[in-house]
């Protein structure tokens, strides 16, 4: 690596742990629950003390400059963006009122996470839409040719997640969002596990699906939907009085308001846009430093205790997922690590039940980890 690009990447990382006085020792579960800021902290704090102060409706804030960070990340505007409780909840507003005709051909691939798999499945049996597979190659990577060969079939809709639960390949989201237009397909992307991680600006994706508490270091209960390219057959599954107007039939107001649940954890939402704004002022350079820990992670990892890294060595993400070697179930692993103070998490086949075979040991260092604590996680497997 690029001794300036190693330097860089220690100077933001340094800059990330500085900005949090309590850092959980051993903290390997990013891709869970990351670790917020001071800033966030003292943000949700502020807001419930007004709130107890004011009254919570006398408390409600403008949250446009929050918006418009958020919506930045993508490459939209603030008047893009809805709030709602987490990343599922969103996916499920997104698609729950999604106006899809019966016959409807939704894409996705077998790599899908499997909360989406669960929606997706409802609706096509109760709407009679059609779940058509999406090729991956050898990797778990959506294969672009596949995609344009199903466009060209047909499809209506291609849901994608950037970045999977269970497995820490980056698909090639831009190249796949470009297909899409081309072919006038809708693209919704899960950005949960990427925003935060790797680039997402400049994949033009019809609406992106995400949450606070992984990779933006934000609170719990707070996710989002960003729809830059709202359409008619685009609505909420369940109207409501902030969301629509009321009439014979309930009309949606303008834009993702429709979208968006207002009575929700407001003080998680105010500490969301805090952390959104920690991740502007660290910039690309985040991206470049969490890679170069996932591939640290890999080498280090792979083949320690018979344990197998699952996605290529040198995949720019810092989600590094193990396969375990026989008679060493992830459970054991992930207990013994604890006894080492580490925390690393174990995923479930129910994650991505069309991919997984048996539960995976996930790896995922935040911005910062010393490289000693990874090398002890491999002692601990060697074990």
């Amino acid at each position: 690596m690029n001794p300036a690009t190693t330097q860089a990447g220690t100077a933001v990382g340094e800059r990330w742990r500085a900005a949090r006085s309590v850092m959980p020792a051993g903290h390997l579960d990013a891709a869970g629950c990351n670790v917020p800021a001071d800033r966030v902290l003292d943000a949700v704090v502020g807001h419930l003390r007004l709130e107890r102060e004011r009254g919570g409706y006398a408390a409600v804030p403008d949250l446009t400059e929050a918006r418009t960070a958020l919506a930045a990340l993508v490459g939209a505007g603030p008047e893009d963006v809805a709030y709602l409780e987490s990343g599922t909840a969103a996916m499920a507003a997104l698609l729950g009122g999604w106006d899809l005709a019966p016959g409807s051909r939704v894409g996705v691939a077998r790599t899908e996470y499997g909360g989406t798999v669960l929606l997706l499945r409802r609706l096509a049996a109760r709407r009679g839409w059609r779940l058509v597979d999406l090729p991956v190659d050898g990797d778990a990577r959506v294969d672009p040719d596949g995609l344009r060969s199903r466009l060209t079939a047909g499809l209506d809709l291609v849901v994608v997640s950037h970045l999977g639960s269970h497995h820490g390949v980056v698909q090639p989201a831009a190249e796949l969002g470009a297909l899409c237009r081309a072919a006038g397909v809708p693209f919704v992307l899960d950005v949960c596990q990427s925003l935060g991680q790797v680039e997402v600006r400049g994949i033009g994706a019809s609406a992106y699906v995400g949450t606070s508490r992984k990779w933006l270091a934000g609170p719990r209960g707070a996710g989002f939907l960003i729809v830059p390219d709202l359409t008619p057959a685009m609505d909420a599954p369940a109207p409501t009085l902030g969301g629509h107007l009321l009439d014979e039939d309930p009309v949606p107001v303008r834009g993702v308001a429709r979208y968006e649940s207002s009575e929700g954890a407001i003080a998680s939402r105010v500490g969301l846009g805090a952390a959104v704004r920690e991740q502007h002022e660290l910039g690309p350079a985040l991206y470049a430093h969490l890679a170069g820990l996932g591939r640290t992670a890999r080498d280090l990892l792979d083949g320690a205790g018979g344990w197998r890294v699952a996605e290529p060595l040198g995949e720019p993400s810092a989600i590094v997922t193990l396969r375990p070697p026989p008679g060493d179930p992830a459970e054991h692993a992930a207990a013994r690590a604890a006894e080492a103070s580490l925390l690393v998490n174990v995923v479930p086949t129910a994650r991505a039940p069309l991919h997984l075979r048996e539960p995976v040991l996930r790896v995922s260092p935040p911005p910062g980890t010393p490289e000693e604590t990874l090398r002890t996680l491999a002692r601990v497997l060697a074990r």
